[in-house]
């Protein structure tokens, strides 16, 4: 089954994130994705936001699940 979720990328103390697609095998860590759907960075003031919003609706009509959080930040789009 995919599923899109948030994967964690940058340095230590330094979080930025990328929206990928994923087999739901596959752990947030380990780096295997089949597309980058978007990117978040919490660091900076305004919460940099920038999601594919067509792919991803896409993609869940076609069946891919969500994971806990990324509805929150759809909600928001």
């Amino acid at each position: 089954m995919l599923m899109i979720r948030l994967q964690r990328v940058g340095r230590k103390h330094e979080p930025t994130f990328r929206l990928v697609l994923t087999d739901s095998k596959n752990g947030p860590k380990s780096g295997k994705y089949l597309e980058v759907l978007g990117s978040y960075d919490p660091r900076l003031d305004n919460k940099i936001e920038q999601f594919n919003v067509a792919k991803i609706k896409e993609h869940i009509s076609k069946g891919s699940k969500l994971s806990l959080t990324v509805p929150n930040f759809l909600l928001s789009k």
